[in-house]
């Protein structure tokens, strides 16, 4: 079995420890601590240590002539469904398209070196909270829908490895960090 990697927008320190001080005092959910709040542009299950090496070139090559873009978190949402929410999440309101490009080419890289991307649709979010199943989440939606973060500018991209430990919440492990053209 390969590395379980995938492709992410990494928002800036202030902005991540910013929306963490937003959540902390809310009591009731497990929130995503700051250093793990993160945009996957691609989440690629099993990576064969074979292809590591291909597999950063490929990315760093896809998202090198792409210029750098404006990003700013607002709008909360729960997939699948609001009742019988699995994930609360956070979106873009600023950068939507530019995000949406830029998965576009990171699968495509992945894809032709052999990475299969999970091939999920991709709606730019930060994953905040994973609720129990059976609660209504239209309460947290409105608490959540009140928040937008500072603008910043998406300069870059990291690879990271995202290491299973036992029942806790994985460990990541960032590979590689890839340069937009700026």
């Amino acid at each position: 079995m390969g590395r379980r990697m995938f492709v992410a927008v990494v928002p800036p320190d202030d902005v991540r420890e910013d929306l963490a001080a937003f959540l902390e005092p809310r009591e009731g959910l497990r929130w995503t601590p700051a250093d793990r709040l993160h945009l996957t542009l691609a989440f690629l299950p099993d990576v064969p240590e074979r292809i590591l090496e291909p597999l950063d070139e490929r990315l760093r090559a896809a998202v090198a002539d792409l210029p750098a873009f404006p990003c700013r978190l607002s709008g909360a949402g729960a997939f699948p469904h609001p009742d019988r929410p699995a994930v609360l999440w956070l979106g873009v309101d600023r950068g939507h398209a530019e995000l949406e490009h830029l998965a576009l080419r990171v699968r495509g890289a992945a894809n032709a070196v052999g990475a299969s991307p999970d091939g999920q649709r991709f709606v730019p979010h930060v994953t905040l909270a994973r609720p129990p199943r059976q609660r209504s989440a239209v309460r947290w939606l409105r608490v959540l829908d009140g928040y937008g973060s500072r603008t910043w500018t998406v300069d870059e991209v990291s690879l990271i490895e995202s290491q299973l430990q036992g029942r806790g919440r994985p460990r990541h492990v960032e590979v590689s960090v890839l340069p937009l053209d700026g």
